[in-house]
């Protein structure tokens, strides 16, 4: 997906000056750093959405794990554009909308925004109510006015993943920002964004041939990390707008161009459904018939070529061109390297929890209202949501093993493997990776203790997300060799023990109330987690396959 250097030297100097203006206005006077957000276009062109995507390409691709060093990096065709000393903050959902905006500021075009929504039906929490939201006010950034940074950081303010929880066919009081597009490779393109309705946005920067989609997500502290497309992204109630989602067109109206060429005044009016060519709802209701009711919206279903599939093969089938294959041992050796670049990214997370002192602080007398959608402290530096969705990885890392070895039982032509032992090979391979995979933490002295990609499996459901918690806790410490240095007091060692059930949990239930103390959390019941964590070792299932077999012969 890389370009050339020159390539994107040229690219950015003919779209850079002045956002691209057009060739008969006068030449805009440049700064070193121009900072005001100045409208050159009255809409975006098919180029500009081309390269809108090319751009999201390159800052994934590119490696970065900060917002800040994706902007700073020479991948990114603007970039010396912004001094050094600007930061670029984004969470999760705010990525989505300011990698938009930047592209907007920098290319001169028109950009407005869902700044308000309002909860449709009860709830606790409108980022997480049953029924979604509604559009309750827009903002068209005005051209020539303000800083673009000053513009990034209201973005930060105005956006949540609720922005994100409207019915993909409510088009009242007015159109959210983005539609549900059709699952075609000429839709789900770098770019697109994925809306988990547990609370986390991604920004796909790469389909592969074979269909499987890859995508950036930020977090409350703005570090960034990389994965795929997989059950980490559930499907829901249509209500909560699940899955993907493009920009919708926009154009500026009521605006009166000056003399250098730029715009002022005018709203950004975006384009309606029945004028969005791939506007689609089948991921919401399936390519069938359609059921009567939303609320029966798991009767919808998947067929391709004749086949009745799941929801997440058929995305990637149609992504591929219709043809389902699996490579068993690529698929698998992905799906290792992207749990070790999660446990590295994790790594980062603790250790800003720790550097900010929270390990020092008492623990508060109750938990949050919902330890997976909160603000504070708990929101920037614990980690259950990231957990979660690491834990779910590791699961599906061992469902696929067992998904692959079923297939070549069966002889299944959709798994393109030429071996002769596939549970050895998998072994082998499994092996191979996860002696690669060394991570290492500092405890609470200073020391540093390095731990293997199966030691790190095994205590998967001892990590505490708990921010108060020493980074041993953090880390999944029990034995008292290694605890040895952790300065916990006997009412946090109390809380960490009583936190095992959530931390067994998988799912991220947002709609839960967890305020408890700990003598509440230490009572099962509701909202608490669950007693037994689920089965996560990939090796020991290929292990007892591969016994199984070999006593067969």
């Amino acid at each position: 997906m890389g370009w050339e250097k020159t390539a994107l030297a040229a690219w950015a100097a003919a779209t850079l000056l002045a956002g691209g203006a057009r060739a008969d206005a006068p030449a805009p006077v440049q700064t070193t750093y121009p900072s005001i957000f100045v409208v050159r276009h009255d809409h975006w062109s098919d180029t500009d959405e081309r390269d809108y995507s090319r751009f999201v390409a390159e800052i994934g691709d590119s490696g970065c794990n900060t917002v800040d060093s994706c902007l700073h990096s020479t991948r990114n065709p603007f970039h010396g554009t912004d001094p050094p000393g600007v930061y670029f903050r984004s969470d999760c959902a705010d990525l989505a909308y300011n990698l938009r905006f930047y592209f907007a500021w920098k290319r001169g075009l028109p950009f407005g925004y869902v700044s308000q929504v309002s909860m449709r039906g009860r709830g606790r929490d409108f980022r997480y109510g049953f029924n979604g939201n509604a559009v309750a006010e827009r903002i068209t950034i005005p051209s020539g006015e303000k800083s673009g940074y000053e513009i990034w950081d209201e973005i930060r303010d105005n956006v949540s993943s609720g922005t994100f929880r409207i019915h993909p066919a409510l088009e009242e009081p007015e159109e959210d920002d983005l539609y549900s597009p059709a699952i075609d490779a000429k839709s789900i393109r770098p770019g697109t964004v994925i809306y988990d309705p547990n609370g986390h946005v991604a920004t796909v920067y790469k389909v592969e041939p074979d269909g499987r989609i890859h995508y950036i997500d930020a977090h409350p502290d703005s570090s960034l990390t990389h994965g795929f497309y997989d059950l980490r992204f559930v499907r829901a109630f249509p209500g909560m707008s699940a899955g993907f989602k493009n920009w919708r067109p926009a154009k500026l109206v009521g605006a009166r161009q000056l003399a250098d060429g730029s715009f002022a005044g005018g709203h950004v009016v975006p384009a309606a459904n029945d004028e969005i060519a791939d506007f689609s709802l089948e991921q919401f209701y399936g390519n069938g018939k359609k059921p009567d009711d939303d609320h029966d919206w798991r009767e919808g279903t998947f067929t391709l070529n004749g086949a009745s599939l799941d929801w997440y093969d058929y995305v990637r089938a149609k992504l591929a061109g219709g043809k389902l294959q699996f490579d068993p041992l690529r698929e698998v050796a992905d799906m290792i390297d992207s749990n070790c670049a999660d446990l590295h990214d994790r790594l980062d997370a603790v250790d800003l929890a720790v550097k900010a002192g929270l390990a020092q602080q008492a623990e508060p007398a109750r938990l949050p209202d919902n330890i997976y959608g909160t603000d504070g402290d708990w929101e920037t530096f614990s980690t259950p949501s990231r957990d979660a969705r690491l834990k779910t990885a590791f699961k599906e890392l061992r469902d696929a093993a067992e998904r692959f070895v079923r297939m070549a039982r069966a002889k299944d032509p959709k798994l393109q493997y030429k071996g002769s032992d596939l549970t050895a090979d998998l072994i082998a391979l499994y092996d191979r990776k996860a002696q690669a995979c060394t991570l290492t933490y500092a405890r609470s002295d200073g020391s540093q203790v390095t731990l293997g990609y199966e030691e790190l499996r095994k205590r998967l459901f001892a990590l505490s997300f708990d921010p108060y918690q020493c980074a041993e806790r953090r880390w999944g410490a029990t034995r008292p060799e290694e605890l040895a240095t952790c300065p916990e007091t006997t009412l946090k060692a109390a809380w960490y023990d009583a936190e095992q059930p959530l931390r067994n949990q998988i799912d991220r239930t947002y709609d839960a109330e967890m305020d408890f103390t700990l003598d509440e959390l230490k009572v099962p019941g509701a909202g608490k987690g669950v007693a037994v964590p689920p089965d996560i070792d990939t090796r020991g299932y290929l292990e007892h396959e591969h016994a199984q077999k070999t006593a067969a012969r």
